[in-house]
Order: structure tokens, then C-alpha cells, then sequence
């Protein structure tokens, strides 16, 4: 198994893969903040469910993709903070992702949440993605 040097872009990777082949749940090594990430995605809508599975020798997530009239929800996402260059952002700086039809996914000192929670709150952060 090969090192990832970005786990959560692997995931987010995971995901776009698993909706552009028409798969119904796809599975991710587990950590806490991938399991926050798939929360506001469920919360938002893009998946059906998500759970923890502890079976093997390592935690996995197990993640339902949701598809509409068989169409992904998912058109498509990027990752906008990576390891080499993170990307911050002010309360008042969170970027409206195509004019709010999607969600921009910040790690804040309260916790992962959306670009709105974020907003509402008044907490800026680290820009992990966008989704739409």
C-alpha cells in the first residue's frame, strides 16, 4: 500500500471517482476529519450515509454516494488548501462557490463545517475544498 501525502484529497478523489463511475459507496481509510468532511456532505445533501466500519485491522469509512434520476448529485469538486500551499480565509472572505449552488468545506478552530456555518458563525479558516 502506497503513502499518501495528502489523505484528504485521496478521499475527495475517491468520491468524484466513485460518481463518475456510477458506483453506489465507495470506501476510504478512516480519520476524524474525513468522517467530518463525509458529515457536511451528508448534511449538504451530496451523500446518502456514512459509517465506520471496524472490522479489518484498520477503521474504513463506508460512504453511500446519492444519485437523483440516476445522476450524481455530484458535478464535481476541487481541492483548494493543499500540503505544499495552504489556503486561509477570513470570516467575511469565504468564497461563495458558484454563486452558492455549492459549498466550500472549512477546518475552523470549532471544527470542520461549510462555507455558510462558517459565515453564520463568524469563523474563518483553512479552505479544504469546494463542491458543487
Amino acid at each position: 500500500m502506497a503513502v499518501l501525502t495528502d489523505p484528504i484529497s485521496d478521499f475527495l478523489t475517491r468520491f468524484k471517482n466513485c460518481c463518475r463511475a456510477g458506483n453506489e459507496e465507495f470506501t476510504a481509510p478512516y480519520s476524524r476529519i474525513k468522517a467530518d468532511i463525509a458529515k457536511i456532505l451528508q448534511e449538504e445533501g451530496y451523500i446518502w450515509s456514512f459509517e465506520v466500519v471496524t472490522e479489518g485491522s484498520h477503521p474504513e469509512l463506508k460512504v453511500k454516494s446519492r444519485y437523483v434520476d440516476g445522476r450524481p448529485v455530484l458535478t464535481d469538486l476541487k481541492r483548494i488548501s493543499k500540503p505544499g500551499r495552504r489556503v486561509y480565509s477570513g470570516s467575511n472572505e469565504i468564497p461563495r462557490v458558484l454563486n452558492g449552488l455549492g459549498i466550500a468545506i472549512v477546518s475552523t478552530s470549532k471544527g470542520v463545517m461549510s462555507g455558510g456555518s462558517a459565515k453564520r458563525q463568524k469563523l474563518g479558516g483553512e479552505v479544504l475544498a469546494h463542491v458543487w
